[in-house]
Formats: structure tokens, C-alpha cells, sequence
């Protein structure tokens, strides 16, 4: 099989699990394909190089990385269309508002903490690995982790709890 034969088969069997990375970091499913595409599209430029190694951890930290820059510039570029998509909306049992409110809750924590989560817990990632994906120390990752934890439960428990927030446990 060839250069493209390889790329197309390495597509075709991650492009679905690199848009739930994405959404799990943005929380859109229109973004996590532009950035699942995006990712694919840098693999692909230094794909001679990347498949004698992991190709999936490189295919993980590109798209993170693409979403960190998204972050940095400010909010995600504004995408104009003749008509709003279509959405549907979720379906009516426990576990997918569960989810739901899991996912909203993680987009209460800053960029870089919900990346650090999404690495270290999603894709159970060690430490030194995220360290390694996100270009800093693994004293980083650990304290992003402790303070994303702290954020996304509080954010789980006011969603699941509207009416309660930590001010009023006393």
C-alpha cells in the first residue's frame, strides 16, 4: 500500500474518535470537525515521518493544540450562513442528559484545563505524556488538573443543581 493508501486507511479508521476529542475540548460539533479536518490535514504533511511513530498520540496532540490556538486568538471564528444548521436535540433518557450536562460543564473550564482533562482523563494520557503534548511541565499538567477538577465540579454540581451553589453550603 502506498503513502496515500496508508493516510486514507489511518483516516477513514481515526477521523470519527479525533471530532470527539475536538468536541470534547470545544463543545461543537461544527468546530470539532473543522478541527478534526485541520488536524488530519498537518498529519498529513508529515505523515512520512509520523507513521514510523504513534501516529495516533501526534493525530491527538495536533488537534489539542489546534484548539489551544483557536483559544488564544480569542473566541473561535464566526462562521456565516444563509440559515442556522439544523440540530437535534438530545434524546429524552438519563444517561444523555447526563452527558449533557457533563459536556456543558466541562466547557465552564478554561481552554487549557479542559485540554489537560480531556488528555489525562478521556484518553487516559500520564502526566508526562500531556506535559509532552502540551509543551510544559509535568508541575503544569498536575496543577491544571487539580484546579480543572475543582472548576468542572462545581460546574456539574450548579448544572445538575441550578438553585444550589457553593455559596449557599454552609
Amino acid at each position: 500500500m502506498g503513502f496515500d493508501g496508508e493516510f486514507a486507511e489511518f483516516y477513514a479508521a481515526r477521523f470519527d474518535a479525533a471530532r470527539r476529542t475536538a468536541y470534547a475540548l470545544c463543545g461543537d460539533w461544527l468546530e470539532a470537525e473543522e478541527l478534526a479536518q485541520q488536524g488530519f490535514v498537518r498529519v498529513y504533511a508529515k505523515w512520512p515521518r509520523v507513521i514510523t511513530g504513534s501516529a495516533d498520540a501526534y493525530l491527538r496532540t495536533v488537534v489539542t493544540r489546534l484548539f489551544l490556538d483557536t483559544r488564544r486568538r480569542g473566541r473561535a471564528r464566526e462562521r456565516l450562513v444563509a440559515e442556522p444548521p439544523e440540530r437535534a436535540g438530545p434524546a429524552d433518557t438519563a444517561r444523555v442528559d447526563e452527558r449533557q450536562s457533563l459536556l456543558a460543564a466541562l466547557q465552564q473550564v478554561s481552554p487549557r484545563q479542559r485540554a489537560t482533562l480531556v488528555l489525562r482523563i478521556v484518553h487516559d494520557l500520564s502526566v508526562e505524556q500531556v506535559a509532552e503534548a502540551l509543551r510544559c511541565s509535568t508541575g503544569t499538567v498536575k496543577s491544571q488538573l487539580a484546579r480543572g477538577m475543582v472548576v468542572l465540579r462545581e460546574a456539574y454540581r450548579t448544572a445538575d443543581n441550578p438553585e444550589r451553589s457553593v455559596h449557599d453550603v454552609g
